[in-house]
């Protein structure tokens, strides 16, 4: 790994997460003599896929982060700064010092945006008096210690109307959470509500079967179409905002503690760029969601949380999505038609309580297509340690490292 860098590289990869290092390190494999640089301003690496676990109180916060400098690959550049302009009609970057960098070919992978500021009085009060959310490093202990000192009352999950990554982590800490206090003898006390901006409650059909089963398991009682706008802190109270007869409405509900999941969007770098979706509000980068190359631009490729491909925003739809840009990035570099083709996988391992997991797995039509020889609409110990301990070792292990 260099961290002296120049002025213009072969192949420029913007972030240094999942798709960024998976792409690179897949890259250097296929041809160790490629020209490459990653920019990257953070000096830790997270494993967030866990912080549901840590906010359910049976994964260790420390566990899921590591060295960015370990990962990143040996031939590869590292930029330690961030993009703050994209201009892809003069092939080049801006990044945080001023300098300008120009490219032969980008890649797109800087993430999704957190915009916790859409939600009125949510800033400086996250992570205390019982508001939450598994969407931060910092908060997702407190989450657990929300759960664990909870005594009964009213407990309030959110999950945005838009796109969000991992779409079912605002679920999942709801069912650790009813299954603790199911365990401690206190769920009869605990009034459990999901207010969601979405209109069902997953969107493959096989796998909400079996969730509204676990909903009812639980008791919980929820609300669709229904989108968090405001937090009342000194109150304890959180507004949502619905529709009735095509009018806007707001609903107050009084909570002990709340669950928030953020609105997302692609990082306000892409949609203030000519990359964003034209006209769009997400911003997202306008690739083909097949082969993942831009729309527009043709030296430009996207991957990963921040593109517009309809499909889960999810690790593992990254790294089905890595070999498959790699694939058609290195048959552009060698002028050949490109040809691989991204089908929407998608996964989403639903933990369902402690020890209790659906695998869902599906494509772009939201049909289920699955890797085990089992029905995987069906809760499961096995596939719970699969994300409690396999997932983990081989994202660390073989995904960064550009062998699975």
């Amino acid at each position: 790994m260099k961290t002296n860098y120049k002025s213009h590289y072969q192949v420029l990869i913007a972030g240094g997460g999942n798709a960024g290092i998976s792409v690179a390190a897949q890259l250097l494999r296929k041809d160790s003599k490629l020209d490459l640089a990653i920019i990257e301003p953070s000096d830790k690496h997270y494993y967030q896929p866990a912080w549901t676990l840590v906010g359910g109180g049976d994964y260790d916060i420390n566990d899921t982060v590591r060295n960015e400098a370990d990962f990143i690959p040996k031939k590869a550049t590292w930029i330690k700064d961030k993009v703050t302009k994209f201009d892809p009609d003069n092939n080049r970057v801006v990044i945080g010092n001023g300098d300008a960098i120009t490219y032969d070919w980008l890649v797109v992978c800087i993430g999704i945006q957190l915009n916790w500021s859409a939600i009125k009085g949510l800033e400086g009060n996250l992570g205390k008096n019982g508001i939450t959310s598994n969407y931060t490093f910092q908060t997702a202990p407190y989450t657990f210690e929300c759960i664990k000192n909870f005594k009964g009352g009213k407990a309030i999950f959110t999950n945005p109307n838009t796109p969000i990554k991992c779409g079912g982590a605002p679920q999942k800490i709801m069912y650790l959470a009813a299954d603790y206090f199911r365990k401690h003898g206190i769920l009869d006390k605990a009034d459990i509500h999901y207010y969601s901006g979405g209109a069902v409650i997953f969107g493959v059909k096989k796998y909400a079967e079996t969730l509204n089963k676990v909903i009812q398991r639980y008791g919980i009682k929820t609300h669709y179409k229904h989108n968090l706008v405001e937090i009342r802190a000194d109150r304890k109270e959180a507004v949502f905002e619905t529709e009735q007869d095509g009018q806007k409405k707001y609903v107050v509900q009084s909570y002990d503690f709340i669950h928030v999941t953020p609105p997302q969007s692609a990082p306000d770098v892409i949609r203030n760029s000519p990359l964003a979706v034209p006209d769009s509000p997400g911003g997202w980068v306008d690739v083909d969601k097949h082969t993942l190359r831009h729309n527009r631009y043709k030296n430009v490729f996207g991957i990963g949380d921040n593109t517009s491909t309809p499909n889960a925003k999810t690790g593992a739809a990254i790294r089905k999505q890595a070999p498959i840009l790699v694939e058609n990035l290195y048959r552009s570099i060698n002028g050949q038609e490109i040809s691989a083709m991204y089908n929407g996988y998608g996964s989403c391992p639903l933990v369902t309580g402690y020890g209790k997991l659906v695998l869902a797995e599906f494509d772009y039509s939201n049909e289920p297509i699955e890797t085990f020889p089992f029905d995987q609409g069906k809760e499961r110990w096995t596939m719970y340690q699969l994300k409690k301990r396999i997932l983990p070792w081989l994202y660390w292990n073989k995904i960064l490292r550009g062998t699975a």
